[in-house]
């Protein structure tokens, strides 16, 4: 059965140790999962690993819905657990389920509707534009296989089961290993390859796989051997207060592959090999903040639980660990990225012209890594205290705004290079922090009494 731990009480260090390090490790098997289609990609052509890094961004769009339901589960079930409602949670993370079902069908056929007019709009005519599309409208057929399995795993997280989806994070990186050659490449003499298409091919077919796991571990926790019959039939009631969480974390993670359109839009005139070295710098940054997932994603369920149970001073104390911690770690990703980016970017290509505006991206990016941390916490704990919409508009802010107009200035006003589109978000994201800082500090006075100390009498 899936494990179940009680937050409300023992160590809170011990419980980050239990979740983060499982958490971190799956997410270090996801980023080495996309490494490798980078890796592939860029064996056939600058035109597929940029093709690669605009579609996978636009279909990002679409399972920002399953980041969303993730939170939402997470943070729904985990406080009625805190409560000791258990029979709620189940009932709760069965609309989760059915919700999840729904959502992933109408976002695919949204996605073939919008998606190749999406690629159109940052991509000039030509192989690049083409590769991309015909990528995207395979990976759609993935889409329900990243919904499901993140709805589901917010459920196995509120219970304190992090080690599930790990686990098959990890298989999904060896069976990623062996099935991207073969379908790119095939077999020489037996099998013919199908070249770039055959990375969204092994996506898909992996995804699906990873979700029948998840949901087979859901149906088998002790939350859901309850003796309390399960309610999958969609209830409006559950719906909409699902939709209430969801929707904007979702929609703050769409923001911010918004931002990054608008980012590509800015590199446009610089060519491809700038979209390029953006799309790997992104991924070169994501494994740098994998103890910052890991630490933040297990804050939700944690702060989700002891809000439940109204242990308050332990609200405060997971959330200080978390930045404590994080803050630590990612000084020391900080220094990676000061001193060894262009031999990161040179893994993946060997276009010098890539590997030289990427080593620029990700020496600014070591200024603003110890901040990312922060920022995260601050979001898990607002979707713990079911404020998400607070994520949004710091989103917004930070992605949006942010970076339009700070990018805008430096590029457009000043006149510089693609030095202004690095420094343009670096700017955004040190502005959302303080943003960020000030909401959720008041949000916090709200509900507990304060952020850092309790302020109540």
């Amino acid at each position: 059965m899936a494990i179940s731990r009680d937050f409300t009480a023992g160590s809170i260090p011990r419980h980050f140790r239990n979740m983060a390090i499982p958490t971190a490790i799956g997410i270090i098997f996801v980023t080495l999962y996309n490494v490798v289609d980078s890796f592939f990609a860029g064996l056939l052509s600058t035109d597929a690993l940029a093709g690669l890094a605009i579609s996978f961004q636009i279909f990002f769009l679409l399972i920002a819905v399953g980041f969303g339901v993730n939170a939402a589960m997470a943070a729904l079930v985990g406080r009625e657990i805190g409560a000791g409602r258990q029979r709620h949670a189940k009932r709760m993370a069965c609309q989760g389920i059915s919700y999840a079902i729904i959502a992933s069908v109408l976002l695919t056929l949204l996605g073939y509707l919008i998606g190749p007019a999406m690629i159109r709009a940052v991509s000039e005519p030509g192989t690049f534009r083409d590769t991309a599309t015909a990528y995207l409208s395979v990976l759609f057929l993935a889409t329900p296989g990243f919904l499901v399995a993140f709805a589901a795993n917010g459920i196995l997280m509120a219970q304190g089961d992090a080690v599930s989806m790990t686990r098959a994070q990890i298989a999904s990186f060896f069976a990623n290993v062996a099935l991207n050659p073969l379908l790119i490449f095939g077999i020489p003499g037996f099998i013919d390859g199908i070249g770039f298409n055959g990375i969204a091919i092994s996506t898909t077919m992996i995804q699906t796989s990873v979700m029948a796991y998840i949901l087979w571990r859901v149906a088998t926790s002790d939350l859901m051997k309850r003796k309390d019959p399960p309610v999958f039939q969609p209830r409006s009631r559950e719906f909409r207060e699902i939709t209430k969480l969801a929707f904007p974390t979702s929609s703050a993670m769409i923001v911010m592959m918004i931002g990054s359109f608008v980012v590509q839009l800015y590199l446009k005139p610089f060519g491809p090999e700038a979209i390029a070295a953006y799309g790997v710098g992104l991924r070169i940054e994501q494994m740098l903040l994998l103890p910052a997932f890991g630490l933040t994603a297990s804050l939700l369920p944690i702060a989700s639980q002891n809000l439940g149970a109204s242990e308050f001073d332990r609200v405060r104390e997971s959330f200080a660990f978390c930045c404590k911690v994080g803050f630590c770690l990612m000084l020391i990703g900080s220094m990676f990225l000061w001193f060894a980016a262009r031999p990161a970017m040179a893994i993946f290509t060997d276009d010098p012209e890539v590997i030289r505006l990427g080593g620029n991206y990700l020496n600014v990016d070591g200024f603003i890594l110890p901040v990312y941390i922060l920022l995260f916490a601050m979001n898990s704990l607002l979707q713990a205290f079911k404020r998400p919409i607070f994520t949004l508009w710091i989103g917004i802010f930070r992605q949006g705004i942010g970076i339009a107009v700070f990018v805008g200035l430096y590029v457009v006003v000043f006149g510089m290079d693609s030095w202004g589109v690095w420094l343009g978000i670096a700017t955004s994201v040190i502005a959302g922090f303080f943003l960020a800082l000030v909401i959720t500090s008041r949000v916090a006075d709200k509900e507990i009494g304060g952020l850092f100390r309790s302020k109540r009498a």
